[in-house]
């Protein structure tokens, strides 16, 4: 497993594998509170670059990189953004709309399996759209 480096300045760097098609960057300017990571297509970005061997973390963002990607990338960020609005109006609390969406229902659900997106049928998020309700 050979890694490539790309430093883009002091605090920012491209890490790209050779076995992988994810491409991460680190940057601790893009995040907001105690969140650490985050996948914008094509990339995965990290708060710290330690973060990059956290393969559970990796694997979630992996699994919204599929989400995305299937559903042709805009439409997922604009169904995103609306699941988002709606379910925190419907919760009163920005953190539970966030944990119950569709998309990081089906990352959290699974991310600790490494094997998951080999058998990830497509649109695996739609059947979370309905569980209860969580955090």
């Amino acid at each position: 497993m050979s890694k490539i480096f790309l430093k883009l300045r002091e605090n920012v760097l491209i890490l790209g594998r050779q076995d992988s098609v994810h491409m991460v960057i680190i940057s601790k300017y893009f995040f907001y509170r105690n969140y650490v990571g985050l996948s914008l297509w094509p990339f995965i970005i990290l708060k710290e670059p330690e973060l990059s061997h956290d393969r559970i973390l990796i694997n979630h963002e992996r699994i919204h990189l599929r989400q995305q990607a299937e559903m042709l990338i805009l439409p997922f960020y604009v169904w995103y953004i609306s699941e988002w609005v709606l379910k925190s109006i419907w919760y009163l609390s920005t953190y539970k709309a966030y944990r119950n969406l569709s998309f990081e229902r089906e990352a959290y659900l699974h991310e600790s399996d490494p094997e998951y997106l080999s058998s990830r049928s497509r649109f695996g998020f739609i059947k979370y759209l309905w569980l209860t309700k969580q955090g």
